[in-house]
């Protein structure tokens, strides 16, 4: 069954309203029809099985037939801030990143960073960032969309790290040394529940300056494998070993 995200003003006791662009994938792309029953998930991370009783030219109503009790979602609380990339590679990073289960995503203007963003464009940005969490989290049957903030400095960064109980950033020279500290090592101490802040570097990834300011504030650096991951494989690789780790293992 399909899976929508519907807002709470959406919701009555044994109903819910479908509106926007919602009301089109159902009716155009799905070919949806009244009797058809679909799943659909309120903002505090509830599922309930859903039947279509009415199709109307913008708005779509299901009735509720029964509420899952289930959950999908990471045992830990990730939050992955991530480097702007060039180009749409930041598009790719939610996407997936999303399906793999992260909690919140911050984008931040790091200073290698080569594309910079006016307020205008972070308005746009923001918007088609949205729908593509919110996609992604249909897709994948997640219970909950993940929390897109607005891009930041590294200042506001560390500011925002401050209530995590474990903090990293993947950084390539501990790759190079021999006494590194391994993703993994670290995954193996952190508890579920916990709550993880993880900071990616753009492409050239974290200057030394940036290094030192992290490391002074409580974050540890840590390398991802061996090998040098592109900014947009590190955050897919932090969430696959956490899954891995945590789900599977």
């Amino acid at each position: 069954m399909q899976r929508y995200f519907i807002p709470d003003s959406d919701w009555y006791e044994t109903e819910v309203i479908i509106k926007s662009d919602d009301v089109h994938h159902l009716t155009r792309v799905m070919r949806y029809k009244e009797g058809d029953k679909i799943i659909c998930n309120n903002e505090d991370s509830q599922a309930a099985i859903c039947k279509i009783i009415a199709v109307e030219k913008n708005v779509i109503r299901a009735e509720v037939l029964e509420w899952l009790h289930e959950s999908v979602e990471l045992p830990l609380d990730v939050t992955i801030a991530q480097g702007l990339p060039k180009g749409d590679k930041l598009d790719l990073i939610l996407q997936k990143a999303t399906e793999l289960g992260v909690s919140s995503f911050i984008p931040y203007q790091a200073e290698r960073s080569v594309v910079v963003w006016d307020d205008k464009k972070i308005a746009k940005k923001m918007d088609r960032f949205r729908k593509i969490v919110k996609e992604a989290s249909e897709q994948s049957h997640r219970n909950k969309i993940p929390i897109i903030s607005s891009p930041m400095k590294l200042a506001d960064l560390i500011w925002e790290s401050d209530h995590y109980d474990v903090k990293l950033f993947a950084y390539e020279e501990e790759a190079k040394i021999e006494n590194h500290q391994s993703f993994g090592g670290i995954l193996s101490k952190v508890e579920r529940g916990q709550r993880l802040f993880v900071c990616i570097g753009p492409e050239g990834g974290f200057t030394t300056n940036e290094a030192k300011q992290l490391k002074d504030n409580g974050f540890h650096p840590v390398r991802l494998g061996p090998r040098i991951l592109r900014t947009e494989t590190a955050a897919l690789y932090v969430l696959a070993s956490i899954s891995y780790q945590f789900e599977e293992l």
